[in-house]
């Protein structure tokens, strides 16, 4: 009997023992999983930060390169637009502007030199050949070498008699060659091509007592128009 306590006695020492193992070991599971999951939220919040400050990054990095374009395409130069004038022909299928060239390559270095432009526009505002006009100038003026005395002292570009007269003769004196030219063609206007009277062969009988009168104005006239 004695002997059955003893055993009994052992046997619950034993129980106790193994329960507070039991609990201990439960404990340090509890500590363990606790550890865990503290260190996966650790880990979990480190990679959340992480991943937002690459974000953050990212999208400012994005962003500088959207201003880098944007500020790129803002500093692209549209081309420019090329605008082509009308080609304006006013005579002989030239414009104001080779048709003067023409008539100063034949005008001479004296002083009928560079007034192509003059002569140019007054004889196709009154619908008068330039060709025949320059012609007659030069013709009557000898301007394509040295121009003649009535033309130097008194401006009289076409051979016109009237008044005042230069240096008291008969032919016409005018106060600058301007006005000079302006009334030569004026005359021819007046005095011919308002009067049906539009061609060298129509003006010379006229306009001079010579009978070469014509061709060597017609002479000029070629020379004047293949130049």
């Amino acid at each position: 009997m004695k002997k059955t306590k003893i055993i009994s006695v052992v046997l619950l020492i034993i129980s106790v023992l193994m329960v507070s193992m039991g609990i201990k070991l439960q404990e340090k599971a509890y500590e363990i999983n606790d550890d865990l999951s503290y260190s996966y939220n650790e880990v979990n919040i480190n990679n959340i930060t992480a991943s937002e400050n690459a974000l953050v990054n990212n999208s400012e990095s994005d962003l500088r390169e959207d201003n880098s374009s944007i500020t790129a395409i803002e500093m692209e130069a549209a081309p420019a637009s090329v605008i082509v004038p009308p080609r304006i022909e006013v005579f002989d299928g030239l414009t104001i502007e080779e048709l003067t060239a023409k008539l100063d390559r034949n005008l001479g270095t004296d002083i009928l030199a560079g007034q192509g432009y003059f002569i140019a526009t007054k004889c196709i505002e009154l619908g008068i050949d330039p060709y025949v006009a320059t012609a007659i100038m030069l013709h009557e003026t000898g301007c394509g070498s040295r121009c003649s005395n009535l033309a130097r002292s008194c401006y009289n570009v076409g051979g016109q008699k009237g008044a005042p007269g230069c240096n008291g003769g008969s032919y016409k004196r005018f106060n600058s060659l301007e006005e000079g030219i302006t009334g030569f063609v004026n005359n021819l206007y007046k005095n011919y091509y308002s009067q049906g009277l539009d061609t060298v062969e129509k003006i010379a009988p006229r306009y001079a007592e010579g009978s070469s009168w014509p061709a060597k104005i017609n002479s000029f006239v070629e020379k004047i128009r293949n130049s």
